[in-house]
């Protein structure tokens, strides 16, 4: 007998109860699976235990297309019904389950109430009040000290909490974290208490207003980033969030936006082996498969919208950003120090043609305040990547070189130690299955083959943002062996890795 939807919708019931440790009445059907604390982990092995129940394979980034149970179970009880006909008919066909059509250009829709003409602008060459999204990030919590140092303003910052003492603990720990709080900070830094994904930032019209009139210039740093979730499950917070910061902004007095895009705006096969400029236009989006640039790109869009109307915006859009270039202090949840802790421990990294380009924290938020202190800085878009980017070969050579026995393997071996033993659910690589293996296009490929030099631009050029930070003394540090010592001392300091030996 054939599963149905309420059939599989009871045994997850019962399933995540058990996984999480509380009661079946507890869960609510239409809830996302992430509210009851289901992390990247958990999931995987959510997924697995379904995959003995229903007899076949799951796409491994199908939890993130439908994060409910009531979705999901509607879904799998469908598939089941499309594989039985498959194999009646002999219509071997693979799957729909994954089978997302995303027309990127449609999503470009900006309410048209947001019109920066209809209030009035009076730029001040020393904003007394700026507010800052994603402060407690890892790029936001750098911005905050550099703005802090760079001017005398009080820092407003957007932050989810229950109460303004809490959401300035939030961000009193995030800056502690990364060795940057100092005591004077605490008189400058004001928490809003927020949400970027809900209208209005979730504030009432009134506090809305309040805040539109009080503050001078927005920076907008906060994104959701996340490597398996769709586009479907980031909109709100990236795109319809950067709609609200874009309302705020022309809200009772026209308030310039510095926008904090990304280059992977041109992650399109459109612009693969081309030289990108600043100024160049970013309108191809075919090929953008990743759910977090897809959001990026349709941001950007409206940012634009939003400057062709009469807002005073500038652009910056940065890579894959490394840790401080002084302290080494790194943010231990990106890509780039997951993929390090766990190719470490899997003892093997991929042999793949990849030119690593990420630019020191400290680097990019530094010039992204001096170059929106520059009037001439006003519709234009800067590149902070890195200006001289290595191989990554140069950085196995350098692991190889620190003590740590690891082997380049050919990326086929490296995607089979990723599928077996070799990589435990301690290994932090075993969240980032779903990104890493799954086959995200119609050639079968799967996320880092899509990001080989062989189908990226050929160099997203930044001569024109190195020709504007000319005479201000911000200069990208070189990515070294004395760099990266110092932020493997860091990591290892910290306990996220081990010494080797």
């Amino acid at each position: 007998m054939s599963l149905t939807a309420q059939d599989i919708q009871d045994w997850m019931l019962t399933q995540l109860a058990e996984q999480l440790n509380i009661e079946v009445d507890e869960i609510d059907i239409q809830e996302p699976l992430d509210t009851y604390g289901l992390d990247s982990a958990e999931a995987m092995i959510l997924a697995s235990k379904a995959e003995k129940l229903l007899g076949f394979e799951l796409p491994l980034n199908l939890l993130w297309l439908y994060p409910t149970i009531e979705g999901l179970s509607e879904r799998l009880a469908e598939e089941i019904v499309e594989r039985k006909s498959q194999q009646e008919t002999g219509n071997n066909q693979s799957s729909k389950i994954a089978d997302f059509k995303l027309d990127l250009g449609a999503e470009v829709v900006l309410d048209p109430s947001i019109d920066p003409s209809k209030v009035p602008f009076e730029a001040k060459e020393e904003p007394d009040n700026i507010l800052v999204t994603g402060g407690t990030g890892f790029l936001g919590a750098f911005l905050i000290q550099e703005l802090l140092q760079q001017t005398k303003a009080n820092i407003y910052c957007l932050v989810r909490a229950g109460d303004a003492e809490s959401g300035k603990n939030r961000l009193l720990k995030n800056l502690q974290q990364y060795q940057i709080w100092k005591e004077e900070y605490g008189s400058r830094i004001i928490p809003v208490i927020g949400d970027l994904s809900q209208p209005l930032l979730n504030l009432s019209q009134e506090q809305f207003n309040l805040l539109a009139a009080k503050i001078d210039v927005i920076y907008h740093s906060a994104a959701l980033l996340n490597y398996v979730y769709p586009y479907s499950v980031m909109k709100a917070a990236n795109v319809l969030g950067t709609q609200e910061i874009l309302r705020l902004a022309c809200e009772v007095k026209r308030k310039p936006l510095h926008h904090v895009s990304s280059v992977a705006i041109f992650e399109s096969t459109a612009y693969t082996g081309k030289v990108v400029q600043e100024d160049d236009n970013f309108d191809e989006h075919e090929g953008i498969f990743l759910g977090y640039s897809q959001t990026k790109w349709v941001s950007e869009k409206l940012v634009k919208i939003a400057a062709s109307r009469g807002l005073p915006v500038t652009i910056y859009r940065p890579p894959l950003i490394g840790g401080h270039s002084k302290t080494g202090v790194s943010n231990t949840e990106d890509f780039i120090c997951l993929m390090l802790k766990g190719c470490v421990q899997m003892k093997a990294f991929p042999d793949i043609d990849y030119w690593l380009d990420m630019s020191p924290v400290d680097y990019v938020t530094s010039s992204i305040v001096y170059l929106s202190q520059q009037p001439e800085s006003v519709s234009k878009a800067f590149h902070l990547q890195h200006p001289k980017p290595i191989h990554l070969s140069k950085l196995i050579n350098w692991i190889s070189i620190l003590g740590y026995k690891i082997e380049k393997v050919s990326y086929e071996d490296w995607l089979d130690k990723l599928q077996t033993s070799a990589c435990s659910p301690d290994n932090p690589l075993y969240t980032l299955k779903p990104f890493l293996l799954q086959r995200w296009t119609e050639e079968q490929l799967t996320a880092t083959e899509i990001y080989m030099q062989a189908r990226r631009p050929a160099e997203i050029s930044c001569k024109q943002t190195l020709k504007a930070l000319k005479g201000s003394g911000i200069v990208c540090p070189s990515l070294n062996p004395q760099l990266f010592n110092k932020y493997l001392s860091y990591l290892l300091k910290n306990g996220f890795l081990t010494v080797a030996g």
